[in-house]
């Protein structure tokens, strides 16, 4: 429906917007900051029946790389991760159904063999914000166990 269309795009490219809108002229002024998108490996290979939010994902990789290159003269990285399906309240509906039979579909899917956790999201995210990755700009990162190979 166009309100779920209209859902989808607001969650997931102007929730961007109005983030950078708001928190990127405090790093500029810093000289440094590190913006963290969550994008999805549906931005990278797009699963079917998917279409509008495999388009706002992609959206958002493509997005993640123009902030990169804008901001980083004022000092400021910007970076997305790419997660799989993974073990959150969203399996569910992502899924449509939460059966064995379908767990079991997916997770063919991905060559490592499981859903993603928040930990694995969580490390991801904390490298590419951390002073480890001062050289890392404009990066989306799959976080996927190879899905997107």
């Amino acid at each position: 429906s166009e309100e779920d269309f209209d859902r989808v795009l607001n969650v997931n490219t102007k929730s961007v917007y109005l983030a950078a809108k708001h928190i990127i002229p405090l790093m500029k002024a810093q000289g440094s900051g590190a913006v963290l998108n969550v994008a999805s490996t549906a931005g990278v290979s797009p699963r079917p029946r998917l279409s509008w939010y495999n388009a706002s994902k992609g959206w958002m990789i493509t997005a993640t790389k123009s902030m990169a290159v804008e901001l980083a003269p004022a000092g400021v990285r910007v970076n997305a991760i790419n997660p799989v399906a993974g073990e959150t309240p969203l399996l569910k509906s992502f899924m449509g159904e939460d059966t064995p039979e379908m767990r079991a579909k997916f997770v063919s899917t991905i060559p490592i063999g499981r859903f993603s956790t928040p930990q694995d999201m969580g490390n991801a995210a904390a490298f590419l914000c951390s002073d480890e990755a001062s050289m890392i700009t404009g990066v989306a990162m799959e976080v996927d166990g190879g899905r997107c190979i």
